[in-house]
């Protein structure tokens, strides 16, 4: 494949909803020339491979503002960008099968609360009445917010490269980065496998593989790919609204539009990106016994397809978004945790606002990449990682 040019303002590098996000953001502030690079296919990545929840239940108040926006974001998405992504507010319900479970559940319940969100705080018999038949004792109580849902990751991710194209953004689908180079302290220019290109910034929404990007140009980081693994069963009768989360062992499912559950569990593989992204017997099993554990009724689904994916994980469960302190020119849009398609439409304003040199409305202490510089102990844990 040959490039259009040999130099562009801005390089990002992931054709993801993250990467692609950025790009128009750019594009919409007149920033270009914006070239998107990715060595798959369009959906190859974690955008392709996720269960399209979309919840604004978490631990941390930065998270929750950030999730709300991207809400309203995705409720607007059809007649912004002409794509249905079938977005449907079913709501999400976290189960608590113990009273350490509950009694976080409780504190997370709060915190949403307290960000005006109309979070809900149920008992065992109050979740029983909306999940009818789970086993006896398998649920102690849960928390519910409606507003949170469910969408369709492939269309969101056609309706932005779509938009950003329009805008003259440049994307390079099959086109590999195969380094960063630096000259004086900053970022030169990248070497891909369509040739080296000039560049006086890079985007990092490698997902995955962002870590090893960042390497690449020198830069120490702490993100490490982990393989989650997802599946889905043949069709049935709709009978289930919301997304289903048990915080104790990663369990989530949901009920699409077309009857089958998706869903996953989480299956401890070894870190990184070498061994790919197979999917293994072990995670079938699991995830069977899991279902049925809590919901005999589902034992007599059979399963179409199971595929995996990787999440990018931080020390603290928050993601690395901003210009880094130590590479001029190098911006981090990366380390979501399994996440950047909640947060994308929110965290990539962010993004942009750096590669601009705005300001960014967002705590460094919890989203900058210099927290971790010269830290051992992160300031602010966000654990609610699943679903």
């Amino acid at each position: 494949m040959t490039l259009a040019r040999s130099e562009y303002r801005t390089i990002v590098v992931g054709a993801g909803i993250v990467g692609l996000f950025t790009a128009y953001h750019l594009a919409r502030a007149g920033a270009g020339p914006i070239l998107v690079v990715d060595r798959g296919f369009l959906s190859n990545g974690g955008s392709g491979r996720n269960g399209g929840g979309v919840r604004q239940q978490w631990e941390t108040r930065s998270t929750i503002r950030l999730a709300r926006e991207a809400v309203a974001d995705y409720r607007r998405f059809s007649s912004e960008f002409g794509y249905n992504i079938w977005f449907r507010q079913g709501g999400y319900l976290f189960l608590a099968d113990s009273p350490t479970e509950l009694a976080r559940l409780a504190r997370v319940h709060a915190v949403v609360r307290a960000e005006g969100l109309p979070s809900e705080l149920l008992d065992a018999d109050a979740v029983g009445a909306r999940l009818d038949g789970l086993a006896p004792g398998a649920v102690l109580g849960g928390s519910y917010l409606r507003s949170d849902g469910t969408l369709y990751p492939f269309p969101a991710v056609w309706g932005v490269y779509e938009a950003a194209r329009r805008l003259g953004v440049e994307v390079a689908l099959g086109v590999d980065c195969r380094g960063v180079t630096v000259r004086d302290g900053r970022v030169a220019g990248v070497a891909t496998s369509a040739g080296t290109v000039a560049t006086g910034t890079l985007v990092n929404a490698a997902g995955g593989w962002s870590g090893d990007l960042s390497r690449s140009a020198g830069l120490d980081v702490p993100n490490v790919a982990s393989r989650h693994e997802i599946l889905a069963t043949e069709p049935t009768k709709p009978f289930l609204d919301p997304m289903v989360v048990r915080a104790s062992d990663g369990l989530y499912f949901s009920q699409t539009m077309r009857g089958e559950l998706v869903g996953g569990l989480t299956v401890p593989h070894p870190p990184g990106t070498a061994r790919g992204v197979p999917s293994s017997p072990r995670f079938l099993t699991a995830m069977a016994g899991a279902l049925v554990g809590l919901w005999p009724r589902l034992g007599a689904l059979g399963v179409l397809r199971a595929w995996t994916g990787f999440y990018d994980d931080t020390p603290d469960g928050l993601p690395i978004v901003g210009a880094d302190p130590r590479l001029a020119g190098f911006v981090h849009a990366n380390g979501f945790g399994g996440h950047g398609f909640m947060l994308a439409p929110a965290a990539t304003r962010r993004v942009a606002a750096a590669v601009l040199g705005e300001r960014v409305d967002l705590d460094p202490a919890e989203f900058s990449p210099g927290r971790f510089v010269g830290r051992t102990t992160p300031t602010t844990v966000e654990r609610l990682q699943l679903g």
